[in-house]
């Protein structure tokens, strides 16, 4: 039966809906949850076939988690979803679907360098459009405060992540900010962890598969209580409940492959305007960079 709650949803209400019902979905109907947060724009212009297709799960599965957050049919489900985009947005996401439809159709030849190079670098410039519409009611400007009157950051990310997390400590650490890399070198995370100062604030980079040495990390300290801010994919991460605030990137993905370009865009934005409030001396490292 339909709730009539739903014909008042809009995205943002969506979304805390699945926070709140999370727990509670079967394991295939989570996995579609994480998918429909990290590829909105997918969902609002894709059919069923296609959208299990991407989540990994029968179309069976789309159906029954529309209903299971008491939409009649699909397409109201939809409607959300397009509701979220505005004009240019879902002009775009349409203009990028053929090739999108080419990668998960296995029809991208691998042989061909300059077409692999066409569906990464497209995929990630979609990617990094929806990234910056997001920031605009994420608190970036709240990161930015915390990292820069902290005496000091500590970041921490793996595997995929570990690039973004490597670069955003090298960067922060090049603006006159006083950085560490929590890398867990030698299984000691919980001694970098102790070394986390009262004051300081620990950024934490993780997205879907988590990496669970990330994830201890952000729990040791924040049982610890200290102040945790995380860059992940969507408001289902497990490193959302441990921090104070946190910014999300729905990184494209294409097979095992995630783009890292909006990941790094939103941490040399984070690390620039650190280093712009740090003076003039924090200004001449930026160019460095």
């Amino acid at each position: 039966m339909r709730d009539p709650l739903t014909d008042r949803l809009d995205y943002p209400a969506l979304v805390e809906l699945l926070k709140e019902r999370r727990a509670s979905l079967p394991p295939r109907l989570q996995d579609v949850a994480q998918f429909v947060l990290n590829n909105p724009e997918d969902v609002a212009i894709l059919t069923i076939v296609e959208i299990a297709r991407g989540a990994g799960v029968p179309p069976s599965a789309i159906t029954r988690f529309t209903q299971e957050l008491g939409f009649e049919r699909f397409s109201d489900l939809q409607a959300v979803f397009r509701s979220r985009l505005v004009g240019p947005r879902l002009n775009y996401a349409d203009r990028l679907k053929g090739i999108s439809d080419k990668a998960a159709d296995g029809d991208l030849d691998l042989s061909d360098p300059q077409g692999v190079l066409e569906v990464f670098a497209s995929s990630a410039y979609r990617s990094l459009s929806g990234m910056v519409e997001d920031q605009r009611e994420a608190p970036l400007r709240a990161v930015v405060e915390a990292i820069r009157a902290a005496p000091a950051v500590h970041v921490t990310g793996g595997r995929g992540a570990f690039g973004v997390a490597a670069y955003s400590f090298y960067g922060l650490a090049a603006v006159g900010k006083r950085a560490f890399l929590i890398d867990h070198l030698g299984a000691m995370r919980v001694q970098q962890v102790q070394a986390v100062g009262p004051e300081d604030v620990i950024l934490a980079i993780s997205f879907d598969d988590y990496t669970r040495e990330t994830i201890e990390t952000a729990e040791l300290a924040a049982a610890a209580g200290r102040t945790i801010l995380a860059i992940t994919d969507n408001e289902l991460s497990p490193l959302v409940p441990l921090a104070r605030h946190a910014l999300f990137v729905k990184e494209a993905r294409l097979g095992h492959f995630r783009s890292q370009v909006p990941a790094m865009v939103l941490c040399q934005t984070i690390i620039a305007s650190v280093g712009r409030s740090g003076g003039p001396d924090g200004e001449r490292q930026i160019g460095r960079l």
